[in-house]
């Protein structure tokens, strides 16, 4: 057959409509539920570029579609705030973290966040800066590199990655909380539609002379989801799989980036150390619970499927 008979034969036209009409349903969708975003036009031209331009990227991306409604799925839950669910946390959470972590200042206890608050250095704030943009890049990049790589360990870590995120959300719906930069700017009242804060990150911002995190967080989803901190769950699930799969030297990177993060998500006001330890244990119960859930033979029969759709 001919690649003009291939492309002219009745099974591309199928495909061409079906993907046209779930792009048309997406943004449709999107435009209801969260309002028009260039975002969405970028995401639909992406994915149709990339199943139509060749056969290995067509492979790509049905592999990646599990990120995909992933950020879709966190994208829409602007749609339905948590807080119109449950009662929002936030003088309760800060006095927890103050009883646990605080620090003596004087004659004062501040939590790790204001201490930090106080002893900001211009070298912190570009490190936690850039450890903190990492938190989706590096995880997106590992995966690509087992995709390539090695097939049937790309599909684990994927499907860990969506299920430690859907047990964020879940907890997100069931304790809505405040971040801690919420508490400096507005203290103990609670303000819905909130709009997103750079909070700390806006230092890494203003030395470079560029908007990267005041851009990034003024789409943010949802402010009062800082518990758990998810920032902190994706470094977890990287290092596991990266030890699992023998990694080898870049297991000591991942494990820097890992604990930069942590640390970078309490000195920029992002979260608190309950948050931190609170996303370290959902990606551990979720690399456990998906671990469990890969010993039953219909799972291990659908992940063995995906590697032969996308070989």
């Amino acid at each position: 057959m001919t690649p003009d008979s291939s492309i002219a034969s009745p099974s591309f036209y199928k495909q061409v409509l079906t993907l046209s009409l779930i792009s048309l349903g997406y943004l449709l969708l999107s435009f209801v539920l969260v309002g028009f975003k260039s975002d969405q036009l970028f995401l639909v031209g992406l994915v149709n570029g990339l199943y139509f331009a060749s056969a290995q990227s067509r492979k790509f991306v049905i592999g990646f579609s599990i990120f995909i409604v992933y950020w879709i799925v966190f994208d829409y839950m602007k749609a339905f705030p948590n807080y119109q669910y449950n009662a929002v946390h936030i003088e309760s959470l800060y006095m927890l973290e103050k009883k646990l972590f605080g620090i003596a200042n004087g004659a004062s206890i501040l939590t790790p966040n204001e201490y930090w608050l106080l002893h900001r250095t211009t070298l912190l704030n570009v490190l936690t800066g850039l450890f903190y943009v990492s938190w989706i890049p590096i995880p997106l990049l590992f995966a690509t590199y087992l995709f390539f790589k090695d097939r049937p360990s790309f599909y684990p870590l994927a499907l860990t990655f969506v299920l430690v995120n859907l047990l964020g959300f879940i907890i997100y719906y069931l304790y809505p909380a405040a971040p801690p930069w919420y508490i400096q700017h507005y203290g103990f009242t609670f303000h819905p539609n909130t709009p997103g804060n750079t909070a700390g990150l806006a230092n890494f911002d203003r030395y470079f002379g560029i908007n990267l995190f005041s851009s990034i967080y003024a789409k943010s989803s949802n402010v009062f989801a800082a518990m758990p901190s998810l920032h902190s769950s994706y470094p977890v699930i990287v290092l596991y799989y990266g030890i699992k799969n023998k990694a080898g030297l870049i297991n000591v990177f991942f494990l820097i980036v890992m604990g930069g993060i942590w640390f970078s998500a309490v000195y920029t006001s992002h979260h608190y150390v309950l948050d931190v330890l609170a996303g370290i244990s959902c990606a551990l119960i979720g690399i456990i619970l998906f671990n469990q859930l890969f010993k039953t033979r219909w799972l291990t029969a659908f992940n063995r499927r995906l590697v032969v759709l996308t070989t």
